[in-house]
């Protein structure tokens, strides 16, 4: 029986513990099984070792897997198409990292309707229970631990702190929510209304960047935060992409001096300048430029 929540810690081990979970039980005669995996994109190191995972299971497993990918966080319409064309092609199951956690409902529930298992990886649906199962850390946490990490880095400083946000997009997925909430109460910000980013009124908040989880598009989301606020000291990113994409707007700007603390769930974008305190969350970097 499947739970509804899992804790994977990486991304290969993720893709290949629900495609196995998708596989059990599905042998056909007239052929191997086919099984879809929906990722938001294909840059982010998180996901192509979450394919290489689903990749290799389905070789033990004598399955087929289609992979899909949206052109970035944002791209709902292509895993939507995506899901359309797995129902199309007789997918037994279908592996899906949401964009759009709320947009994604219906195509979701068309594919259960057909008979098609779709559990959920590192992004829970919104509800949760449109999918059969979720596989995924716990994404406020990560965002609780590395903003407590911060706040202890910071000292004295963290009271009078400007905090620059680089989320992932305007659809506010769960992950995306969750993590930079959870960021904000380990910092210590009151966030208002914990299912949303943005309501916020803490005055060391500079502003919000959305970066579709992209190191192109974070850069540009950085460089406008900076220039809105040229005294951001603290950067918070939703991933490893936005990480690097921050860093190089930074650096470009002159401000790569060791004055600008980065802090990132999700990878190690930028591991010759990161040290990583334990945690049991997703492993998270934590940078000063």
């Amino acid at each position: 029986m499947l739970t509804k929540f899992r804790i994977v810690t990486l991304g290969a081990a993720a893709g290949a513990m629900a495609l196995g979970a998708v596989s059990i039980g599905s042998a056909r005669a007239d052929g191997p099984i086919i099984i879809g995996l929906i990722t938001k994109d294909v840059t982010n190191p998180f996901f192509t070792k979450m394919k290489e995972g689903a990749n290799a299971k389905a070789k033990e497993l004598g399955a087929e897997l289609r992979a899909f990918a949206g052109k970035s966080a944002a791209d709902n319409q292509g895993q939507v198409d995506a899901v359309e064309n797995l129902i199309a092609a007789g997918a037994k199951g279908i592996l899906l990292t949401p964009s759009d956690t709320k947009a994604m409902v219906a195509p979701v529930k068309a594919a259960r309707d057909k008979g098609v298992l779709v559990i959920a990886l590192d992004t829970a649906l919104d509800p949760i229970e449109a999918a059969d199962a979720t596989f995924g850390t716990d994404n406020f946490q990560a965002g609780l631990l590395i903003g407590q990490w911060a706040k202890a880095t910071l000292g004295d400083k963290a009271k009078d702190a400007r905090v620059a946000f680089i989320d992932e997009n305007i659809n506010q997925a769960t992950v995306d929510v969750a993590r930079d909430q959870g960021f904000m109460k380990g910092f210590g910000i009151d966030t208002k209304d914990a299912t949303k980013i943005g309501d916020e009124t803490d005055p060391r908040i500079s502003g919000h960047g959305l970066g579709n989880g992209q190191a192109e598009s974070s850069r540009t989301a950085m460089e406008n935060l900076l220039q809105k606020d040229p005294a951001i000291n603290v950067v918070y990113t939703i991933n490893e992409p936005s990480a690097a994409g921050a860093y190089e707007a930074i650096k470009a700007a002159g401000k790569a001096d060791g004055h600008i603390l980065i802090v990132s769930v999700d990878g190690v974008a930028l591991a010759s300048r990161t040290s990583q305190p334990a945690s049991s969350g997703r492993l998270r970097c934590n940078s000063r430029c």
